[in-house]
């Protein structure tokens, strides 16, 4: 069993940055990448960007590419959304993820967290 316990969201304006953050305890082993993703108020979910525990490899949607970076800190089993540049579309609530691989379909992702608001006004 994995916890995923998601901060940082928030109120910023367009041009704005945040940095959200996804702490992942319990049994985290065979969850080895982690995952960000959106929903919007009647849209379906989407992935956002996700990495590997190892670093070697990470992706993102095509709709973030240049403005939001994934890290992670392994010491604290904690991975980091940085999103720059934010625009109102990016209003959402951010959801971490724990998975096996990266996948860009949410349910090939066994663990989630509660979700953590951004709002991004024009």
């Amino acid at each position: 069993q994995v916890q995923l316990v998601e901060s940082g969201g928030g109120l910023v304006q367009a041009g704005g940055s945040l940095r959200l953050s996804c702490a992942a305890s319990g049994r985290t082993t065979g969850s080895n990448v982690m995952g960000w993703f959106r929903q919007a108020p009647g849209k379906e979910r989407e992935f956002v960007a996700a990495t590997t525990w190892g670093g070697g490899n990470a992706d993102f949607a095509d709709s973030v590419k240049g403005r939001f970076t994934i890290s992670r800190y392994n010491a604290k089993n904690t991975v980091y959304l940085q999103m720059n540049s934010l625009k109102p579309e990016d209003t959402a609530v951010y959801y971490c993820a724990a998975g096996p691989n990266i996948y860009s379909d949410p349910g090939r992702y066994n663990y989630w967290g509660q979700g953590t608001q951004v709002t991004v006004s024009s």
